[in-house]
C-alpha cells in the first residue's frame, strides 16, 4: 500500500466539523482526471452509508445508491439523472488504497471520541484478523491489522498484511495513522511482544501492555518463575454471561531487574477460572503473562485488569461482528484491493454504530434500512 502523505491525517477544523465527506476528499483518486462523474468521496460516503444499512456487496451497494430518492441523493452529492453504477462503484473500490481510506475515516473518528475520565488514559488495542473469504486457489487470503480504542470500539487505523510480511512489520504503520500516542496504553497479543515495538512506542511517547508467550521462550520462562505464590491478588472479578461464570484474577509484580525485556517495570500473572452454569464443578482454568511499562503509581491494579480485559473489545465487538453480522469470511469479493477496502467500508459503519451507542449492530442495520436518510443523519449530512 502506498505511504500516507504527509498531512493527511491533520485535517482542517472546517474539514472535521463537515463530516466525514471532507474527510474522505483527502484520499487519492485512482483514476485519470479526464471524464470522471462522480468524485471519489461521495462514492466512499454513499458506499459508507449502504454497510451502515447493513449492504454487503458491491451489488448491494449499487442497489442502495439506484434506489436512493432523489433528495437524499442531492444530499450526497449524487447526479440524481447519472448516478453511480453497481459496475462503476466495483472497479473504484477495487482500486482504492485501503490503508489511506482508513487513515482518513480514522481520523474523522478520532475527533469524535470523549475524552478519558480523569485520572484515566486513552487505551488502544492493537490485533489481525484475516478475510478467508478473499483466499483463492492460487492467492492466501488478505489480512489486516486494526488499531481500536478501546472504550468505544472504534476503530481508528487499520493497514493491510501482505503475504509476504506478517503483523509484526506492520505495527509501525499502523501506528503510525495515529496522530498522537503521547501518554495512551497500547494493548497487543503475544506475537507484538518485540523489543522493537516497545522502542517505537517509547518514541511516540505511549506506554504498553504486552501479553508473553512462547513466541518469546527466555522472557516466558522468567515471567513463569517468579515467586507467583507469595504475590497476594492485586485485583478479581467475577462475570456471567453465555453461560458460565467467569472469576478474574491479577498478581502484580515490579521487576526492576531479572526480566529481559526492555523497559519492563511490572510483570502480571492474569489467571482465568470459567465453568458452566449447569456444571458447577466443572472449571478450567488459564493463566496468562504480561508485562506493561507502566509502573506501580502511574495505574492501580483495576485500572491495569480493566485494558487487560479490554483489549478484546476489537475481537468481540468489531472482528465478531463483521464475521458474523457482516458475513465477511464468506465474501466473494477478491479482486485488486476490494476485500481490504470492505473491510475498511465495515469498520467505519460500525464504528459510527458504536459512537452513537449501539450495541446490537444487526438490529441497527435494519433500522438504517427502513430509511435511506437515516444513515445519512447518523453521519450529519443533513
Amino acid at each position: 500500500m502506498s505511504p500516507a502523505p504527509a498531512g493527511l491525517f491533520e485535517l482542517r477544523p472546517s474539514e472535521l466539523t463537515a463530516g466525514l465527506p471532507a474527510a474522505l476528499a483527502a484520499v487519492p483518486d485512482p483514476r485519470a482526471r479526464r471524464g470522471i462523474r462522480h468524485r471519489l468521496a461521495v462514492v466512499l460516503t454513499a458506499a459508507v452509508c449502504a454497510v451502515i444499512a447493513g449492504y454487503r456487496s458491491y451489488t448491494a451497494i449499487g442497489e442502495w445508491v439506484a434506489d436512493l430518492p432523489a433528495g437524499t441523493a442531492l444530499l450526497l452529492g449524487i447526479d440524481t439523472d447519472r448516478r453511480p453504477s453497481e459496475a462503476m462503484i466495483r472497479r473504484l473500490l477495487q482500486a482504492v488504497d485501503p490503508d489511506l481510506l482508513a487513515a482518513a475515516i480514522g481520523t474523522w473518528l478520532a475527533t469524535r471520541i470523549p475524552e478519558p475520565p480523569p485520572g484515566s488514559r486513552w487505551a488502544i488495542a492493537v490485533d489481525g484478523k484475516t478475510i478467508r473469504g478473499s483466499r483463492t486457489r492460487h492467492v492466501t487470503a488478505r489480512h489486516v491489522l486494526a488499531a481500536a480504542d478501546q472504550h468505544t470500539a472504534a476503530v481508528l487505523a487499520s493497514t493491510d498484511v501482505d503475504s509476504k510480511t506478517n503483523e509484526i512489520t506492520r505495527f509501525a504503520a499502523l501506528l503510525d495513522q495515529l496522530h498522537d500516542l503521547d501518554g495512551a496504553v497500547v494493548t497487543a497479543d503475544a506475537l507484538h511482544c518485540q523489543r522493537d515495538h516497545v522502542t517505537y512506542l517509547a518514541q511516540r511517547g505511549a506506554h504498553w501492555i504486552l501479553t508473553a508467550k512462547g513466541n518469546q521462550p527466555t522472557l516466558h520462562q522468567q515471567l513463569t518463575g517468579l515467586p507467583w505464590h507469595l504475590v497476594p491478588i492485586a485485583d478479581r472479578t467475577t462475570d456471567r454471561g453465555h453461560g458460565r461464570r467467569e472469576i478474574r484474577t491479577l498478581k502484580i509484580l515490579s521487576v526492576s531487574t531479572g526480566i529481559d525485556f526492555p523497559d519492563a517495570a511490572q510483570a502480571l500473572q492474569i489467571r482465568r477460572r470459567r465453568r458452566p452454569l449447569d456444571e458447577p464443578k466443572r472449571f478450567t482454568t488459564e493463566t496468562v503473562y504480561a508485562i506493561t511499562d507502566l509502573q506501580a503509581h502511574q495505574a492501580k491494579p483495576w485500572q491495569l485488569a480493566d485494558w487487560i480485559r479490554g483489549h478484546w473489545t476489537i475481537e468481540n465487538k468489531v472482528h465478531w461482528v463483521r464475521d458474523v453480522t457482516y458475513d465477511e469470511d464468506r465474501s466473494q469479493i477478491r479482486t485488486g484491493t476490494g476485500p481490504q477496502v470492505m473491510a475498511t467500508l465495515r469498520n467505519a459503519a460500525i464504528s459510527v454504530l458504536r459512537l452513537d451507542g449501539t450495541t446490537n449492530i444487526a438490529a441497527a442495520n435494519r433500522h438504517y434500512a427502513r430509511n435511506p436518510n437515516h444513515p445519512l443523519a447518523l453521519l450529519g449530512i443533513t
